[in-house]
């Protein structure tokens, strides 16, 4: 619970059942904020706070402005979307139409919550080798969720600027921890891993996996979305969030090995042509949100797949 003076903000989390999300509303929670969680269905197991089911994808942005009027709300998190498990086609209205709903919606209120969307590193594409990329780097994306998530900074960005909106996206590295989306490649290679645990070893296909990402820690990132909830400084609309500094997926990946301490056997498979450690670099500067924010990362990559495979492990004697 916070000790602070100043009364906290209502939060509204939308994706509040997707990696993040959950992450998102259980540190929201444990600080004593009001708390809308707001996901398309009912959970197995209910966030925290109240929770409404509503689909940005479909329903009348009006319900939705209604909803978070009814709820008080201070500060929306738009942490929906994704591009893990989805096709090219599901993409379109889970990134960019979506986003596109949202602020119809949040034109229609009377007086419109502060708006946290959660960006990505990938809006960016892929940087000149030995570089870092600011927010006021040219955008590149080479990806079409990296398309759709740009396409939707620039909405938002727009509103702030001739709306007059109280808005800000965070550009969030690749995330790792508890909770990692199955279809991606830690989430596959932890489950490889899970089931090894249990035939007491495992065998995994790897490309070289030269390329050299920016990560941040699961936790980071959300720690980062609190604080940007009531900025005590005015803010830029966009800020960047990662580790500031390029790592290989394939050192991430050695690190789960090593973290799962399951004998594993590794079979190298040919990397596709063009491909490779001089063509393929993500690192951001995040010194405009270290000041913004006063944030940095204090968790390490190998806090990150530890915590991953702790989620993902089979229980004892299971």
């Amino acid at each position: 619970m916070s000790h602070t003076s100043q009364p906290l903000p209502r939060v509204a989390v939308l994706g509040a059942t997707g990696f993040i999300g959950r992450a998102l509303c259980a540190t929201l929670d444990e600080r004593g904020h009001g708390l809308l969680a707001v996901a398309r269905k009912q959970p197995a197991v209910t966030p925290p706070g109240e929770f409404a089911t509503f689909d940005l994808t479909l329903d009348p942005p009006a319900e939705l402005a209604e909803l978070l009027t009814a709820h008080r709300i201070d500060v929306v998190v738009n942490a929906a979307g994704g591009s893990w498990g989805l096709t090219d086609e599901q993409m379109v209205p889970a990134n960019l139409g979506m986003a596109e709903r949202l602020l119809e919606a949040l034109r229609g209120m009377a007086k419109p919550p502060r708006l946290v969307q959660i960006g990505s590193v990938h809006e960016y594409g892929l940087f000149p080798v030995g570089t870092s990329y600011s927010e006021e780097s040219p955008a590149r994306p080479s990806t079409l969720y990296g398309q759709l998530k740009l396409r939707a900074t620039e909405l938002i960005t727009e509103a702030v600027r001739e709306d007059g909106l109280d808005a800000i996206v965070l550009r969030l590295g690749n995330v790792i921890g508890a909770g990692q989306p199955a279809h991606s490649l830690l989430g596959v290679m932890a489950g490889k891993l899970a089931e090894g645990e249990a035939a007491d070893g495992a065998e995994l296909s790897l490309m070289p996996l030269t390329a050299q990402r920016e990560f941040l820690h699961l936790q980071d990132g959300v720690d980062a979305v609190v604080l940007a909830l009531a900025p005590e400084r005015a803010c830029p609309p966009v800020l960047n969030l990662g580790l500031g500094r390029a790592t290989s997926a394939r050192e991430v990946v050695e690190l789960l090995i090593e973290e799962s301490r399951v004998p594993t056997r590794i079979v190298e498979v040919p990397a596709p042509a063009g491909t490779g450690p001089e063509t393929e670099w993500q690192q951001l500067d995040i010194s405009a949100t270290e000041r913004a924010l006063g944030w940095k990362p204090v968790r390490s990559l190998r806090d990150a797949v530890s915590e991953l495979w702790t989620a993902v492990r089979p229980p004892v004697g299971v």
